[in-house]
This record gives structure tokens, C-alpha cells and sequence, in this order.
């Protein structure tokens, strides 16, 4: 097997673990990530020869930018202090934990080489906990803290580690300098990322059609993460920002193909990437245990005492931390998504598993350096943090849905519901608006005003039901029934039509542009 197959093997996975994950009730980046490990037990699996310098660049734009898709500015805005205590501050205490045990644990550690590790293992990855907390059902205030997170914690992570490795690398290390490294690649990065959402918003509105819009898209991402990086910014921070800045400018409520066409693509690159990420983890391990030599007892028992810290400093911080959230919340009444109760910080604290970002930041550990001798610490670092990942996303990934079901922690239905039907109130009451406007100018038929005026109650009925009144939903009732009856019968209608078109693309003659062409209206009219 060479490693064209591998890819196309994992590719194959990530599609599979996605109803398997459903039907198992796990997670689908821990079933990917274990059958990475089963992979790289097998003898005839090749070992995964990425560089490493690429995997952040090819991996995390596209992850990150799928999932800026389903949240807001506003969000970030009104968690700015669950985020910032989350992604800011337990990055350095995790960091600073994880660099005090290894310096004493592991022989022959520098102390920037144990801040290096502490840095690549600090960040939970935004990936997994957002896949894996979106499967569960939990509530959305939680998974939009995880989200939250989860973005914004690589920015801390991977600045400590570029300024840890590069104390290691040339031998010398200034605070304030470090400091001005982090200011300044949080002012490029945003720079960068404004930037280019401006230009792509521009670049937009000129192409016009959907395909290439989702080009565009397509490339942002990696575009602003390299050329953020090139400036010596934060490419995760670049390009969180540029997607922001799209997701809040480039919205046009009439472009419905485009919407749906985009968020499908959209799913599907995250479904294919997040399957190949974290089969590349699971892949690793053999080249993690090639590392450890003749003393991998030792590794693994380093391996286990870092995860554990990893592990315990999140639990320690993480409950008081979400307990004084809630008194500054209850005190000041502020807009901001919290975890209310024991329960969602437990599963809170479960949750932060490590993955692709860890993984990159591993394998980028340099060989040597500037003067020539190798890098102190280097295999145990990378074992260690393999370690570390394989622990949080295979125990934690496989456990989680367990203690979910155990805490009773579920979505908030009733709160979801009551947003829903405020939200299908002022949709029907809009398009009643509208009519009226339309009326003042127009004359209509009464026929088709009445008409007109059921489609606009239709509209709010039909996203949330509870909005028709008692004694009109016996004749909502009907009207749903005969409405699914019209529908069904119109889809075989139209099923008739599209099976008769598309045979004749192998009769003679028959040019399959046209055939394509006219294909695609039916489907046009299908959708509507």
C-alpha cells in the first residue's frame, strides 16, 4: 500500500464513521482516530510521510473556516470572558503545569524545551469538541463555548510555541520581547484577515455565480493563513477573522441556491478533512513508538503523568473558574452563554481533547539548533505529546457520551422552541407586511389576496405549529394534509419527468448539454 492509497483509505473512513459513529453512539473523530491506530498496527500499512510544516497550513483552514460557519460575531462578542478565561488564561496555566512536571520528570529537559511541550498540548482541539459536542445533542450555549475555545486557544498555543522553540533553537529568550512577538502577530493576523474579507467581499459581488463564489471560499482560507504566516502573524487568528468578516458581509437573504449549494460544500470538506486529521493521528502512533526506542516503558509512563496533569489542571480551573462565571453573570445580568450548573462544567471539563493542532505542533519540533547539536528532548516531547492526544481523544472521545447520559445533560428544548417560534413569528408577520405593501400599489384579485394571506400564515405555521391558534388548528391540520398529498404526488410527477429527460441522453442524436440543460430546470423547479 503506498501512501496515495492511504489517503483514499482514510478519505473512505471519514464518510463510513459518520453513520457508524450515529449508530454506535460515538463520535466520529474517535472512531477515525482508532482506526488510524488499527491501521498503523498492520504490517503492510506505510508509515505517513507528511512534512510537517504542512500539516497546519493544508489541515486546520478549511476546519476552522466550516466551523466559523455556524456561529456569529455576536457569539464571540457576547462569550468574550468565557472565551478569554478558557482560551487565554487556561492555555498559560496549562502550559506553565505541563512545563514544571516534564522539567522534573524527564532527564535532561530544558525548561523552554518543557514550555514547548506545554504549549502543543495546551490547546483542546477546536475540531474534535466541536464534532464531538455537536453529536451529543448538549446545549448550544455549550457548544458555543467549546466553539469559542477551541478557535481562539490555538492563537495562545502556537505563539508560546514559536517563542519556546525559538528560545530553545537559538539560545537565548527576552519577556519582552515575546511579548511584542504576541502583540504583534494578533495585529498582523487581524490585519491580514480584514483585508482579505473586504477583497473577497468585493471579488464576491463581481463573480456572481454560486460555483465559483464556493471557489473563492474555498481558497480564502489557506490564503490567509499563509500569507498571515508569511507576515510572522497568527494564520489560526487570520483566518478566524476572515471568516467572520464573511459570514457577517457577504450574507444575501434572496441567494438561496448559493446558501444551500455552499453550506452543502461546506459539510462535506469538513466531514472529508476532519476524517483524514484524525486518521492521521491514529496513524502517528507507529511512528511515535519508533521514537521511543529502547525506553518506551519509560515514555509511556511520562506520557500518562503529562495527560494527567493535562487532564486534572482542567478540572481544577474549569469549576471554580465556571462558578464565578455564574456569579458575575447572575450579579450583572450579562448576554453571555455559560455553563448553569455542575453538570455542564463536568462535561465541559471532559471535553477538551487535543488533536490536529497538537499533532503539527509535534512533528514541527525542529532537529537541530542554530549551532548544529540536536534539539534537547526532542523524541520525548514528540512521544509524550502523542501520548497525550491518544489518551484525551480515545479515553475522553469513547467516555464522553457515557457521562453525558450519566449527567442528564441535554439541549434545552423549551428554550430552543420558544426561539424558534419568535423566529417563525416575525417571518410570517414580515411577509404579511409585505403583502400589504404590495396591496397599497396593486390591485389584486380577492382570490389571490386570500391566497396571498394563507401563504404568509403558512410560513410561521409551518416552522413552528404551536403558533396557530386552538380553534384554527383542526383547519391547520387539513391544510398539512392536503398540502404533503399535493406534494407527494407533484414529486412523482416530477420524478417522471426527470427519469424521461435523462434517458434520452442515450438516444441517438441527443446533444447532453441540452438534455443536462433542461435536467437542471426540472431540478430548479423540484427544489422550489
Amino acid at each position: 500500500m503506498d501512501q496515495l492509497a492511504l489517503l483514499l483509505l482514510l478519505l473512505v473512513g471519514a464518510v463510513v464513521t459518520v453513520p457508524l459513529g450515529t449508530r454506535l453512539g460515538l463520535p466520529p473523530p474517535v472512531l477515525m482516530t482508532l482506526i488510524g491506530i488499527v491501521c498503523a498496527l498492520l504490517p503492510f500499512v506505510p508509515n505517513v510521510h507528511v512534512p510537517p510544516q504542512y500539516i497546519l497550513p493544508l489541515l486546520l483552514p478549511p476546519l476552522l473556516y466550516a466551523a466559523v460557519q455556524r456561529t456569529s460575531w455576536r457569539q464571540f462578542a457576547a462569550n468574550k470572558r468565557p472565551i478569554f478565561l478558557l482560551a487565554v488564561a487556561l492555555v498559560f496555566i496549562t502550559t506553565v503545569a505541563v512545563a514544571t512536571v516534564a522539567n522534573a520528570i524527564v532527564p535532561g529537559l530544558p525548561v523552554a524545551a518543557a514550555v514547548a511541550l506545554g504549549a502543543l498540548v495546551a490547546p483542546p482541539d477546536p475540531v474534535a469538541a466541536t464534532a464531538v459536542a455537536g453529536s451529543l445533542g448538549l446545549p448550544r450555549r455549550l457548544v458555543s463555548i467549546l466553539e469559542g475555545e477551541g478557535l481562539f486557544n490555538d492563537v495562545v498555543a502556537i505563539v508560546l510555541y514559536d517563542v519556546a522553540i525559538a528560545a530553545v533553537v537559538s539560545g537565548t529568550f527576552s519577556w519582552p520581547e515575546a511579548a511584542g512577538e504576541l502583540v504583534l502577530s494578533a495585529v498582523v493576523a487581524v490585519a491580514v484577515g480584514l483585508g482579505l474579507g473586504w477583497l473577497s467581499n468585493k471579488l464576491m459581488s463581481l463573480l456572481g455565480d454560486a460555483t465559483l463564489q464556493i471557489g473563492l471560499t474555498l481558497l480564502v482560507p489557506f490564503v490567509s493563513y499563509v500569507l498571515a504566516d508569511e507576515l510572522h502573524g497568527s494564520g489560526v487568528l487570520a483566518v478566524l477573522t476572515v471568516a467572520l468578516f464573511l459570514a457577517e458581509h457577504t450574507a444575501d437573504a434572496d441567494d438561496v441556491m448559493g446558501r444551500l449549494a455552499g453550506n452543502s460544500f461546506w459539510e462535506i470538506v469538513d466531514t472529508l478533512v476532519t476524517g483524514v486529521a484524525f486518521g492521521l493521528i491514529g496513524l502517528e502512533l507507529h511512528n511515535a513508538f519508533g521514537i521511543g526506542g529502547g525506553h518506551v516503558w519509560s515514555l509511556v509512563r511520562w506520557g500518562a503523568t503529562i495527560a494527567g496533569v493535562v487532564v486534572v489542571v482542567r478540572f481544577l480551573y474549569l469549576l471554580p473558574a465556571a462558578w464565578v462565571t455564574r456569579k458575575l453573570h447572575s450579579l450583572r445580568d450579562l448576554d453571555e452563554e455559560i455553563p448553569t450548573s455542575w453538570r455542564e462544567s463536568v462535561v465541559m471539563w471532559w471535553s477538551g481533547m487535543r488533536g490536529v493542532a497538537s499533532v503539527a505542533l509535534a512533528l514541527a519540533v525542529p532537529l537541530t539548533t542554530d549551532d548544529g547539536r540536536p534539539f534537547p528532548g526532542r523524541d520525548e516531547i514528540v512521544f509524550i505529546a502523542f501520548s497525550v492526544i491518544i489518551a484525551t481523544l480515545v479515553v475522553q472521545g469513547l467516555t464522553l457520551p457515557w457521562l453525558v447520559r450519566r449527567l442528564g445533560v441535554t439541549s434545552d428544548t423549551d428554550a430552543e422552541r420558544k426561539l424558534e417560534h419568535g423566529l417563525a413569528v416575525r417571518a410570517a408577520r414580515a411577509a404579511r407586511h409585505r403583502l400589504k405593501e404590495i396591496e397599497d400599489v396593486e390591485e389584486l384579485p380577492d382570490e389571490l389576496t386570500e391566497r396571498l394571506t394563507r401563504t404568509a400564515f403558512d410560513i410561521g405555521a409551518r416552522i413552528s405549529p404551536i403558533v396557530v391558534e386552538d380553534e384554527r388548528k383542526e383547519w391547520f391540520a387539513r391544510r398539512v394534509s392536503y398540502a404533503k398529498t399535493l406534494r407527494r404526488i407533484q414529486r412523482d410527477m416530477m420524478s417522471a419527468a426527470r427519469h424521461e429527460v435523462l434517458s434520452a441522453r442515450n438516444e441517438p442524436g441527443a446533444d447532453p448539454e441540452i438534455v443536462d440543460r433542461v435536467l437542471r430546470h426540472l431540478d430548479m423547479r423540484s427544489l422550489r
